[in-house]
């Protein structure tokens, strides 16, 4: 086969061309830390990205539902604590009112404490929490009790608000209101207010079975509300488990191994050099060199 000029110079070109390539080529692994930039450059790797990915973004979904469920469950908490330390004052002044010593006006003003703390009783269970009623079942928007003259009004929706924690894994994270802020609540309350302001006839003494019935049922609302706090807990760092997992794998596949890549690239660099030095040489004999 006749070799000419032309064809060493054009295949040189092109073994000069494709050097560049792949030099560029692992410059931008260098420089993205990607074995690819593009599915074009390895689709069997682009497809295990795309699956991979989709993973880690929904264990960071399940991160953020976490963190939500963490809000409901903590204010829950603090509410209930507070709602149980206003039960066991009440508890205290109706111990304190069942003392036949004391007057009548004497019991009027614990009537009216008694008052006071009821109202505060209803502050607390219409606590919000970024905007939602935490109290009301899965009806976030509307109070759970209001209070007009006197009047308390309860609702009694006792609906779970669920989320999802983890793959087919719904925990809820409110409360029953209804075992505990509920018509029996308000309504011993406010027949304890009209004995002690001598509109009902029923002894104060009898008031004690009722408020540490109700008493009761915040302790035992808490306590059911605590063991589903430790089942997040539980959910919360095998999620985190499972969010390293699928970081590590997302990066065992796409990351770039920089140790080779400079490797690489530091050859690439010197056949590269040795390519231009050859061609250089064949490209410099020409048939007038050869006539002089």
């Amino acid at each position: 086969m006749r070799v000419t000029q032309t064809m060493l110079s054009n295949n040189m070109l092109r073994h000069i061309s494709q050097s560049y390539e792949r030099m560029a080529k692992t410059q931008e692994q260098l420089s993205t830390g990607k074995k690819i930039s593009r599915p074009s450059d390895d689709p069997v790797v682009a497809m295990k990205g795309i699956a991979y990915r989709t993973d880690l973004t929904e264990v960071e979904q399940y991160k953020r539902n976490l963190s939500e469920a963490y809000n409901w469950m903590e204010n829950s908490d603090a509410a209930m604590d507070k709602a149980t330390s206003v039960l066991q004052r009440i508890r205290e002044l109706t111990v304190q009112a069942s003392n036949g010593t004391l007057e009548e006006t004497q019991r009027g003003m614990i009537g009216k404490e008694i008052t006071q703390l009821k109202e505060h009783l209803v502050s607390i269970a219409n606590t919000k929490v970024a905007g939602k009623y935490i109290f009301n079942g899965n009806d976030t928007t509307n109070p759970p009790v209001l209070i007009t003259g006197g009047t308390v009004t309860v609702s009694n929706n006792d609906k779970p608000v669920n989320i999802e924690m983890s793959n087919g894994i719904e925990v809820p994270v409110n409360i029953d209101p209804t075992k505990v802020f509920n018509d029996s609540l308000f309504n011993d309350l406010k027949n304890l207010e009209d004995s002690l302001n001598g509109d009902n006839t029923m002894p104060i003494a009898d008031f004690l079975d009722k408020l540490d019935k109700n008493i009761n049922n915040l302790v035992a609302e808490r306590a059911e509300l605590g063991a589903r706090f430790n089942r997040v807990e539980l959910i919360d760092a095998r999620v985190s488990e499972q969010e390293v997992i699928a970081n590590r794998i997302l990066s065992d596949n796409e990351d770039a191994d920089i140790e080779r890549v400079i490797t690489d690239l530091k050859m690439q660099e010197s056949l590269h050099r040795a390519a231009l030095g050859v061609g250089s040489r064949i490209m410099q004999p020409t048939l007038m060199d050869f006539l002089r």
